[in-house]
């Protein structure tokens, strides 16, 4: 019985609560009807009866809602109070009859005034407790449905954003034995340098793999060791430029502004005589990339599949959008910034 009680949200104070306007319900009445206060007025049995009822209710609406129907709706609300309220009545009157007939008291039980003002009793007594117990069931059933899809989402959420970082670590470990390949190739000397600093950076990408989020500060220093590292392959070819101060309790995905600034180097053709700009402006609330266009003439297959991804992660975290915009002459990324108190 204690687990029935439990399925239905019967917590203790909810219990305590029909205690209480059972016993103030029986002294409302009897004051009503003998007008005047004395001992009697406050003596329990009545409470008692009431809430046996009361409790004998929630055991039939019980049955109903679990035979019937356990989905949250008003509709199907409407149909377990229903079926409830037709239940409670026949019953209390099949055993008020066979209560009567026992004591020979049928005729003067099962008169039309009093069979009329049992009945409206019956009714009203499913109407209040009928409608406390339907009304707390509803609520504390939409909320742990609430929950159990919020719990939902979050579980998709994660596994979908660490099937994103895994398609990114490789991506960022692939391009970059791609760059030493080509060094080993040039100079051996600047290849080992490139491995050292390398290492450095990719022991970021692991320790932040299984983050969600990584705090701007640590992003900034991270796309800017990112960034002198591909200055050992090019040179002066690409400048990176800061501006803005950064928000403090400010959060971005992992990689975010190394993706950035790598797709800005794969996709334009920096020289020393006629470098790429890559300008990096942080404000309250956002933070922009952008550069000046120089399109290569032969650019990778798969192309804009980064940006895609992360512009999916900012979508499964929440209200955040990603906005790009081109023109002739310049490409812009402006991503979010995620604060501490939003995630």
């Amino acid at each position: 019985m204690r687990q029935f009680f439990a399925s239905f949200y019967l917590n203790k104070y909810f219990l305590a609560f029909i205690v209480i306007f059972a016993y103030l319900e029986s002294v409302q009445i009897r004051y009503f009807f003998g007008r005047k206060v004395d001992w009697y007025l406050f003596t329990p049995e009545a409470a008692v009866a009431q809430l046996f009822n009361a409790m004998l209710l929630f055991v039939i609406i019980g049955i109903v809602i679990k035979r019937f129907d356990e989905q949250v709706s008003l509709s199907r609300a409407i149909r377990v109070f229903v079926i409830s309220l037709l239940i409670y009545v026949l019953g209390n009157n099949l055993l008020s009859y066979l209560v009567a007939l026992s004591f020979g008291t049928v005729a003067r039980n099962f008169n039309e005034a009093s069979l009329t003002s049992s009945n409206i009793k019956y009714v009203m007594d499913v109407f209040v407790y009928g409608g406390f117990f339907l009304a707390h069931y509803y609520f504390q059933k939409n909320q742990e449905d609430k929950a159990k899809l919020a719990n939902l989402e979050k579980t998709q959420m994660q596994s979908q954003l660490a099937q994103l970082k895994a398609q990114l670590d490789p991506h960022f470990l692939f391009n970059n034995l791609n760059v030493l390949d080509q060094l080993i190739e040039e100079d051996q000397a600047q290849a080992s340098a490139f491995l050292h600093d390398f290492s450095d950076i990719y022991r970021y990408v692991l320790q932040s793999s299984d983050q969600q989020l990584v705090p701007l500060d640590d992003e900034l220093a991270f796309a800017q060791r990112y960034f002198r590292l591909m200055q050992q392959k090019y040179g002066q070819a690409y400048r990176l430029e800061l501006s803005g101060e950064v928000p403090t309790q400010a959060f971005l995905p992992a990689l975010s502004l190394q993706l950035l600034i790598e797709n800005a180097i794969e996709h334009n053709l920096g020289t020393e005589l006629s470098p790429v700009a890559i300008q990096l402006k942080i404000s309250e609330m956002s933070l922009k990339i952008s550069n000046v266009l120089k399109p290569k003439k032969q650019v990778k297959k798969g192309g804009g599949r980064a940006l895609q991804n992360l512009r999916t992660q900012f979508e499964l975290l929440g209200k955040y959008s990603m906005h790009i915009k081109q023109n002739e002459s310049t490409f812009e990324v402006t991503i979010p910034l995620i604060f501490e108190n939003e995630h």
